[in-house]
């Protein structure tokens, strides 16, 4: 049976953790942050989990992370 392929794109979004769980970015934070609060772009900064349904995509597309 050959490897299943990476996803690049989704290599490049998510990573797991040892304990198998999905972590994502917050979004809104790559652009026009100027009038954003300080408060708000620090949020923006720590990982989150995925939600279970786009966790198991994830690991769909990209088995091997």
């Amino acid at each position: 049976m050959p490897k299943i392929r990476t996803h690049k794109g989704t290599k490049k979004r998510f990573r797991v953790t040892a304990t198998g769980k999905v972590m994502r970015r917050k979004a809104f934070r790559s652009h026009l942050l100027e009038h954003k609060s300080s408060k708000r772009k620090r949020q923006y900064r720590t990982q989150h989990g995925a939600s279970r349904a786009d966790a198991r995509t994830v690991i769909r597309l990209a088995p091997y992370l």
